[in-house]
């Protein structure tokens, strides 16, 4: 799973990392209900409750690829500790795309065509609950190219699927 806040670069990672393995890939924000995309585009910060039918539905594509032993790449924010524990699996490492708030808001100033205002990302900030020691989990910094990003994730991947840590912190 790659996650982090919006305009982390979730989505452009997430397609070179699903592309370099193979895997299925899911955009996480497509199954977002039509409300949220609504309440996001007016500017309103989503909660728990508008959150939880949406991760429900990661969770089933999740569940789904595990049964199936298909391996997959999906985005998703995870803001939160509970969220991220309703999406672990045996088999879910979470990678969070990490940048300071000002290399994000630059991101999303200059970004178009999404529905996530830049005017949120503080809400995401304020959401976010740091990855912790005993989560699966790969932290990686935005601040290269997005196939350098995608590279060193792939890597990192490739070792926590051969048996290494994933947990290492940049």
């Amino acid at each position: 799973m790659i996650m982090g806040v919006s305009g982390s670069g979730k989505s452009t990672v997430a397609a070179l990392v699903a592309d370099a393995l193979g895997w299925d890939l899911l955009e996480g924000d497509d199954l977002h209900p039509r409300s949220n995309v609504e309440k996001m585009a007016a500017g309103r910060p989503l909660g728990d409750a508008d959150r939880a039918p949406w991760l429900a539905s990661i969770g089933e594509w999740i569940r789904d690829h595990t049964a199936r032993g298909r391996p997959g790449v999906v985005t998703c924010s995870a803001l939160r500790r509970s969220y991220r524990d309703d999406l672990a699996g045996a088999n879910v490492v979470f990678v969070h795309l990490a940048g300071t708030r000002e290399q994000i808001r630059e991101r999303l100033r200059t970004r178009h065509g999404h529905y996530m205002p830049a005017d949120l990302l503080d809400s995401q900030f304020a959401a976010f609950e740091p990855l912790e020691p005993d989560e699966a989990a790969i932290v990686v910094g935005i601040g290269d190219e997005p196939a350098a990003i995608a590279s060193e994730i792939v890597g990192r991947a490739t070792e926590w699927m051969h048996g290494t840590d994933v947990n290492p912190r940049p």
